[in-house]
C-alpha cells in the first residue's frame, strides 16, 4: 500500500541551490582553517594551513616529453578527491632528463640522500646539528633500563607494588603551529648527527676487544647488551628510605618524553631504513623510497633471519596497514601515475608492482623483483638508460621509482563492471522509543544537514527507508509533487519498489529529499509500535542497491525484535556471570546465530557497506548486529545512554566525517612479501572470499588492517626484505585506483637487533587487537593470563640476552620496549579486560580495537590528562593542549578540574573543594552538587571558558572523533571510573 506523506516546511538555510564542483589537483582533505563555534557544526580535521616544507607538489616529468598533469579542475570543498593523474610517455627516453624540480631540490632516490628542500620546522646549520624538534633518525635505544623489583609478576598483578606513573603519549601539536628558524641551504641534508633524546641513557664506554652489534644506518652506535643499563633504587635498598616491604620509586619510573614540535622524519638516509617516530607524535614525512609510517608499520624494524630467531625474542612479527590514512598537510600529495591502456609495470612471477626497490640491470633491458628474485623484461616503452650509479636516469622524475606511497589509474583489466556509483542509503529507526527519545529527530536533522557534503554529481544516488515493525521506502522522483511512502508490510519476507523509484541522482532530488527529512519526525510523533524489524529493513534496502552496491546508514534505537533476524534480550541471562569467564557468559559477546551473518556475507559479496549509528537508552545486543558492519567494512557509532540535548552535535559530527572522509568503495586488498616471508592472516574489518586477497566493500582513512607474518624460509643476513601492499578500490568519484605502498627492511641474524628496533606502538596495538579478538571465544580469566604471559615473555627473553649483567632482583627493561608493562596494567584495567562491566560495553570496546590505528591504540588504554582549573594563554610556540599530567592520584587534587581523554570519550573531573568562581566561569554552575545530567559544553563571555572551549575542539579535531563530553565529581559512577582509572596506572 502507499500513501502520501505530509508536506513540511521548507528547511531555511538551504544550499542545494550550490551545486559542487569536481575535485582540484592534488587536494590536500586536511587544509581547511575553518572550525565552527558553534559545537553542533564543528568541522573536524581541518587545521589551518601551513607553508608545505616541501614547497609546491613536485611535477614528475618524464625522460621525454609527455603531457604533464592533468589539470583544469577548478576548487571543490569536500574533503578526500582523488588528485590528478600523472601520464605516462608514449615514447621511450633517449637521453639524460631534464629536471623540472624546484632549484632548492636534490636529486631523489630511495638508497641516497632525499630531496633537500627548505623545512620551516626547524633550521639546519651547514653543520651536523638537526633542526630543533626534529625527530633523531636513531630511534632506536641506546641500552636497556633496569629496574629492582621484587618480580615482573609483582609489577604487574600485586597491588603491594606501586603502579608506575608515566607521562600520557603527547597528541600532535596544533597543524597551525607557526614555522621556526629558517630554511636550510640547498643539499645540506647529510646524514646529521642528531641529539640525544632526553629520556635516553647515555652509553657507557665500549669494552676493550668487544665488537658492538650490528646496527641501522644514521644511529649512533649501540652498547653492548650488558652495557648503559640503568639500575634505579627501589624503596629500602641503599640510597633509598626503608619502609617494610621493598617497592618501586615511582619518580624513577620510565615514562613518555612527549615532543612539543613538529619533527621531520625521512624514510631513507644513506643505504638503510630509519626506524619510524613514535605513532602518535607530530612528524611530517619525507618519503624517500619507502612509504611513510601512516600507510605500513611493522612491529620489527629489523626482520629476522629465521623463524626460531623470531620465537626466541618472543615478539610477533605483523604489519598495520591503514592504506588511505590522512598524511600531515605539510606532506607532499601521493602522486598518481596513468601507464595507459597497457597498465603499470609488474613482474611477470609474482605480480608484485614497479617500486623503488626492483634492480634495473643490463642497460635498463631487464629488472629484478624485489619480491620473488625474478629477472624480468623491461617493456620496451619503459626502457630508459642507466646512469653510472647503476640507477635509471629518469628514476628521481618516475614517483613509481622514488616514491613509496603511489596511485595507479587502474585500467580495464582491473575491473569486472563499470565503477560503481557513489549511493547512500539512509534507514532510519521510527518505532516508539526512537520517537519519544527524540533520536528520530536527530537523525533526521543530521541527515539533512550533510546533504551537501555528499559528492554531488550525475552519479551520486541517494535513498531513504523508515521501519518499525513494518518497511516505508519513499519515492523521491522530481516528477511528484511530493514523497510518495511505499510500505512493505511484511517483515519475515521482504521485497523491495523498482530500485529507480526509490533509488534517486540526489541532483533531481534534493527538495523533496529536504522536505520528507523534516516531516518524518511529525509524520511518526503518535507511532506507539515498539517493536522494530532491522533486520528485515537492512535486507530490504540492500535489494534495493544490489545491482550497485554503496553504503546503507542506519539508525537504531532499540533492540531489533521481529522480523528477519529478530533477537531477544539475553542480557539478563550471563549479566551475574559475565565477568566470572563461564562458557555461558562468553556466549553474549558472540552472535545470537548465524542469520545475521549470512546477510552480512551476501552484502559484502555485492559490495554493500553498512554503517551502524546506535542511539539507544537500554541493551541492544552490538555482539549480534555488529557482525554486519564488520564483515562490509562499516564502523559501528554507539551513542549510550542517548541523550537529544547533548549527544545530537556528536550525531551529526559523526555522520559528516563518515560522508566526507577520504574513503572507497568496492576495495581488493592484498600484501605482498620477499622470499622466506609470507602472510599468514588479515584482520580487521575485512570479508576474505579467497586465502590470498581480502575484499572491502568500503575502506576509509580511520580503516586499520593487522596482517600477521610468519617465515616459510630463512632470511640472509644483512639483505633487505620487502613488504607491499596493493588496494585496489573505486574512488567516490567513480575512478579505479591501485593504492600502491611498499616498505623494504633490513634483515638480521642478532637477537640484540631485534629488541633495538622493537616498535612499541605497532607491538602493543597489535598486542591490543589479538586480545580483543580472542575476548568472544575465550574465558575472560584466560584472557587475562594471556596478555601477561605474552608481557612476561619478551621481557624474560630480553632478561636472559643480559643475564650476565644483571642480579637477580633487577627488572631489566629494552629501552625500545620499556613501556610495555605499564601499557599491559593500563590493558588489564580496561574496558575489555576489566572484572565487571556491561556486555554493550565490551561489544563495542571489542568492535572498535579490530579497526583501531595505530596512533590510537596507546591513548585507548593509557588516556591523556590535563588540568584545566588553571589554562593559561596560549603562546605562539604553544600547543592549545596543556602539558599532561601523569595518571596517578597523588597529581589529582580536590582543589582542580582535570580532563581525561582517551580518543572516544572526555571527561572532566571536578574536584570537590574547586573555587566556586572557576565553575562559575567555565560551566555556569557555583557548586560541584549542581552538575546536570545532560552535559553541554557552553561557550561564556570569559577568557577561562574561552580556552577550554579552544581546547576541546582542538582535542577533537587531533583525534578525528567530536568526543562526548560528560561532567563528573568524586562519588559519582563516572568519577570513581576517572579515579579507577588513574588508581591502574
Amino acid at each position: 500500500m502507499a500513501a502520501l506523506v505530509a508536506p513540511g516546511s521548507p528547511r531555511p538555510n538551504s544550499n542545494s541551490s550550490n551545486p559542487s564542483e569536481p575535485p582540484p589537483l592534488n587536494y590536500n582533505p586536511n587544509s581547511n582553517p575553518n572550525l565552527a563555534d558553534n559545537l553542533s557544526n564543528l568541522n573536524l580535521n581541518r587545521p589551518p594551513s601551513m607553508p608545505s616544507p616541501f614547497g609546491q607538489p613536485l611535477n614528475f616529468p618524464s625522460s621525454a616529453p609527455l603531457p604533464g598533469v592533468s589539470s583544469g579542475s577548478p576548487p571543490f570543498s569536500r574533503p578526500g578527491p582523488p588528485p590528478g593523474a600523472l601520464a605516462r610517455p608514449a615514447v621511450p627516453p633517449s637521453g639524460p632528463p631534464q629536471s623540472t624540480l624546484p632549484p632548492n631540490v636534490a636529486p631523489v632516490r630511495p638508497t641516497g640522500t632525499p630531496i633537500g628542500q627548505p623545512s620551516p620546522f626547524g633550521y639546519r646549520p651547514t653543520s651536523d646539528a638537526p633542526p630543533p624538534g626534529a625527530f633523531p633518525s636513531s630511534g632506536l635505544p641506546t641500552g636497556p633500563v633496569m629496574l629492582q623489583a621484587p618480580s615482573m609478576r609483582s609489577l604487574l598483578g600485586s597491588p603491594a607494588i606501586v603502579a608506575p606513573p608515566g607521562t600520557p603519549l603527547q597528541p600532535t601539536p596544533p597543524f597551525s603551529a607557526p614555522p621556526q628558524g629558517v630554511p636550510p641551504p640547498p643539499g645540506s641534508y647529510g646524514p646529521p648527527t642528531w641529539p640525544r633524546h632526553p629520556g635516553q641513557v647515555a652509553p657507557a664506554p665500549p669494552i676493550a676487544g668487544s665488537v658492538p652489534p650490528p646496527r641501522m644506518f644514521g644511529m649512533p652506535p649501540q652498547p653492548l647488551p650488558n652495557q648503559s643499563m640503568t639500575a634505579i633504587p627501589a624503596l629500602g635498598q641503599t640510597g633509598a628510605p626503608v619502609s617494610g616491604r621493598p617497592k618501586i620509586d615511582p619518580n624513577q619510573i620510565p615514562h613518555l618524553i612527549p615532543s612539543s614540535s613538529p619533527m621531520l622524519y625521512e624514510m631513507h638516509q644513506g643505504n638503510q631504513a630509519n626506524p619510524p617516530p613514535p605513532a602518535a607524535s607530530d612528524y611530517i614525512v619525507r618519503d624517500t623510497g619507502n612509504c611513510s609510517p601512516r600507510y605500513m608499520r611493522c612491529t620489527i624494524n629489523q626482520i629476522p633471519c629465521t623463524a626460531g630467531l623470531l620465537t626466541t625474542s618472543a615478539m610477533q612479527l605483523a604489519l598495520l596497514v591503514q592504506p588511505l590514512a590522512l598524511p600531515h598537510p605539510s606532506e607532499e600529495p601521493i602522486q598518481v601515475v596513468d601507464f595507459g591502456e597497457s597498465g603499470p609495470v609488474r613482474c611477470s612471477r609474482c605480480k608484485g608492482y614497479i617500486n623503488p626497490f626492483m634492480k634495473f640491470i643490463d642497460r635498463g633491458r631487464r629488472f629484478i623483483c624485489n619480491l620473488c628474485g625474478y629477472t624480468d623484461e623491461t617493456p620496451r616503452d619503459y626502457h630508459c638508460n642507466l646512469g653510472p650509479d647503476g640507477r635509471r636516469i629518469d628514476a628521481d622524475e618516475r614517483p613509481e621509482l622514488c616514491r613509496g606511497t603511489v596511485e595507479f589509474v587502474a585500467t580495464e583489466e582491473y575491473m569486472v563492471r563499470d565503477p560503481m556509483p557513489p549511493v547512500y542509503f539512509f534507514l532510519i529507526d521510527v518505532s516508539m522509543n526512537a520517537i519519544q527519545t527524540g533520536a528520530t529527530a536527530a537523525s533526521c536533522s543530521a541527515i539533512s544537514q550533510v546533504i551537501s557534503d555528499l559528492p554531488e554529481g550525475p552519479q551520486t544516488m541517494v535513498g531513504v527507508v523508515t521501519f518499525d515493525s513494518t518497511i516505508h521506502f519513499y519515492n523521491l522522483k522530481r516528477a511528484l509533487q511530493q514523497p510518495l511512502m511505499l510500505i512493505v508490510p511484511d517483515a519475515q519476507d521482504v521485497y523491495t519498489p523498482l530500485q529507480t523509484d526509490v533509488v534517486v541522482q540526489l541532483s533531481e532530488c534534493r527538495q523533496h529529499l529536504e522536505l520528507l527529512l523534516e516531516s518524518i519526525p511529525t509524520m511518526f510523533q503518535n507511532n506507539r509500535t515498539a517493536e522494530s524489524a532491522f533486520g528485515a529493513a537492512v535486507q530490504a534496502a540492500f535489494l534495493a542497491i544490489k545491482s550497485s552496491g554503496g553504503k546503507l546508514l542506519v539508525f537504531q534505537s532499540v533492540l531489533p525484535s521481529t522480523g528477519i533476524g529478530s533477537l531477544s534480550a539475553r542480557e539478563a541471562e550471563g549479566r551475574t556471570n559475565i565477568s566470572a569467564g563461564e562458557k555461558e557468559a562468553q556466549k553474549l559477546l558472540q552472535p545470537a546465530d548465524k542469520t545475521l551473518k549470512t546477510m552480512a556475507l551476501q552484502f559484502a559479496k555485492y559490495q554493500v557497506c553498512v554503517d551502524l549509528f546506535i542511539t539507544t537508552q537500554t541493551y541492544v545486543d552490538i555482539a549480534s548486529i555488529s557482525v554486519i558492519p564488520r564483515t562490509t567494512g562499516g564502523q559501528v557509532y554507539y551513542y549510550y545512554p542517548f541523550s537529544a540535548l547533548s549527544d545530537s552535535a556528536k550525531l551529526y559530527n559523526d555522520l559528516r566525517w563518515n560522508v566526507t572522509r577520504p574513503q572507497g568503495f568496492e576495495a581488493v586488498m592484498r600484501v605482498r612479501c620477499s622470499q622466506g616471508i609470507q602472510v599468514q592472516e588479515y584482520c580487521g574489518i575485512i570479508y576474505k572470499h579467497n586465502p590470498t586477497d581480502v575484499a572491502l566493500p568500503g575502506i576509509d582513512c580511520d580503516k586499520t588492517i593487522m596482517v600477521t607474518l610468519k617465515h616459510d624460509d630463512k632470511l640472509q643476513d644483512g639483505s633487505e626484505c620487502a613488504f607491499q601492499c596493493a588496494l585496489l578500490y573505486t574512488t567516490v568519484y567513480g575512478q579505479r585506483r591501485i593504492r600502491l605502498t611498499t616498505l623494504s627492511l633490513p634483515c638480521t641474524s642478532m637477537l640484540s637487533n631485534l629488541f633495538l628496533s622493537a616498535d612499541l606502538d605497532t607491538q602493543f596495538a597489535c598486542f591490543l587487537k589479538e586480545a580483543a579478538h580472542k575476548i568472544p571465544s575465550s574465558p575472560l580469566l584466560q584472557v587475562r593470563e594471556q596478555v601477561t604471559n605474552h608481557c612476561f615473555s619478551v621481557l624474560l627473553s630480553y632478561r636472559k640476552l643480559n643475564a650476565t649483567a644483571s642480579s637477580s632482583g633487577n627488572l631489566i627493561l629494552p629501552e625500545s620496549l620499556k613501556l610495555l608493562p605499564l601499557y599491559t596494567l593500563a590493558l588489564m584495567k580496561g574496558t575489555g579486560l576489566q572484572n565487571d562491566g556491561r556486555v554493550d560495553d565490551r561489544s563495542i570496546w571489542i568492535n572498535y580495537v579490530s579497526y583501531l590505528s595505530t596512533p590510537l591504540a596507546i591513548s585507548l588504554v593509557y588516556p591523556r590528562m590535563v588540568a584545566i582549573h588553571n589554562l593559561s594563554p596560549k603562546d605562539e610556540d604553544e600547543s592549545l593542549v596543556p602539558p599532561m599530567i601523569p595518571l596517578s592520584s597523588e597529581h589529582v587534587s580536590d582543589e582542580g578540574i582535570f580532563l581525561l581523554e582517551n580518543g572516544e570519550d572526555c571527561l572532566i573531573y571536578i574536584g570537590d573543594s574547586v573555587d566556586s568562581s572557576i565553575l562559575q566561569q567555565l560551566f555556569g554552575i557555583s557548586s560541584p552538587n549542581e552538575i546536570p545530567i545532560q552535559f553541554v559544553l557552553q561557550q561564556y563571555d570569559n577568557p577561562l571558558s574561552q580556552k577550554l572551549n579552544d581546547l576541546v575542539n582542538e582535542i577533537r579535531r587531533q583525534r578525528c572523533s567530536y568526543l562526548r563530553l560528560r561532567l563528573c565529581k568524586k562519588g559519582d559512577p563516572s568519577g570513581q571510573c576517572l579515579l579507577k582509572t588513574i588508581e591502574a596506572n
